[in-house]
């Protein structure tokens, strides 16, 4: 298994998408109003199953959960409130809008800790209480080889939550400012950073001051990989809001058709170098101001079944709305 890029992903299928008015204030890639139509809803529904079937179809392992509820606007992103971790670990975040922390579902991790040698869950949902919040792999890119977490300044990720992760998992923080050319934080780390095995995409000038940027870069660049600098454009088209996932044939880097259509000839050159790209159109789900990387969980994980042997693809019949409500504190799950 590479450390980067895993074989499995979780994926939310939401039947009742739309834009979320409780994260519209800090988020600016956010592009549309909220409109509980039929229409956006099939068109949400029908791009996350594209993008499930191309994952599939490049060999990648997807668990592709169904979310019937009408109260859980951004649950195609289940990237923001769950993380694994190779070693059997998995996290569970603090969620910064109130209506995003009934995304968290007990379905999905039992079946992580089912299909999967799980050793402990560590749960900082209650960090809520206290105002303190840390999205998942939206506030944190990781660089899982380095030991490395990326993170942008916002109120999306407190530095005492990421002190907490970082801890526990054994990560070194590496905290700067990221802003706009008007001046707005920049709300999730990885709508402009994106680590790969062999490559970086990453939004550089948005980040500052000019030493931090310059000591950034060079850490993101120390084991070799080359830094793919992406514009401002680039960054509201999501080109930095990918994923590098292994396939049956090699690495692939997840995207959406979006962002692959703003990439430069150079920049697919180098990418193309170490993977291939699989593109898919989310246009519907990208009004919520993320894109594929905020729809893909990844699953760092060892598989309890042998490659032989059947392996569940998604929660069981009837896991959906009716699933059990997530329990805070989880710890020390079943090996």
């Amino acid at each position: 298994m590479s450390a980067q890029a895993p074989e499995a992903v979780v994926m939310v299928r939401p039947h009742h998408f739309d834009v979320n008015p409780v994260t519209a204030a800090d988020n600016v890639f956010q592009s549309a109003e909220p409109n509980q139509s039929p229409q956006r809803a099939a068109a949400a529904y029908q791009e996350t199953t594209a993008l499930a079937e191309a994952l599939e179809a490049a060999g990648v392992r997807v668990h592709l959960f169904e979310d019937e509820r009408t109260d859980r606007p951004d649950s195609a992103f289940p990237n923001n409130w769950l993380s694994t971790h190779i070693g059997g670990h998995v996290a569970v975040y603090p969620m910064f809008a109130p209506n995003r922390r009934l995304e968290r579902r007990q379905d999905i991790l039992d079946l992580l800790k089912s299909a999967y040698r799980v050793q402990d869950i560590i749960d900082y949902s209650g960090l809520e209480v206290d105002g303190l919040y840390l999205e998942g792999t939206g506030a944190m890119v990781l660089d899982n080889d380095e030991r490395v977490a990326y993170v942008a300044r916002s109120n999306r990720a407190d530095p005492i939550a990421l002190e907490r992760f970082c801890t526990h998992f054994g990560y070194e923080p590496m905290v700067f400012d990221a802003v706009d050319p008007s001046g707005t934080q920049i709300y999730h780390t990885n709508v402009l950073m994106c680590i790969a095995t062999d490559f970086v995409l990453v939004g550089a000038a948005m980040i500052g001051p000019d030493e931090r940027r310059d000591e950034i870069l060079e850490r993101l660049s120390a084991r070799g990989r080359e830094i793919i600098d992406l514009s401002f454009e680039q960054i509201c088209d999501f080109a930095g809001n990918a994923i590098e996932l292994t396939g049956t044939y090699g690495r692939i880097l997840a995207m959406s058709g979006r962002a692959e259509r703003t990439l430069t000839a150079a920049q697919r050159a180098i990418i193309e170098r170490s993977c291939r790209i699989v593109a898919v159109d989310v246009p519907t789900i990208e009004l919520s101001g993320g894109s594929v990387r905020c729809m893909l969980a990844g699953v760092h994980l060892t598989p309890r079944r042998s490659a032989a042997a059947p392996f569940p693809s998604s929660a069981a019949p009837g896991a959906t709305a009716s699933a059990e409500p997530f329990e805070h504190g989880v710890m020390n799950a079943s090996a």
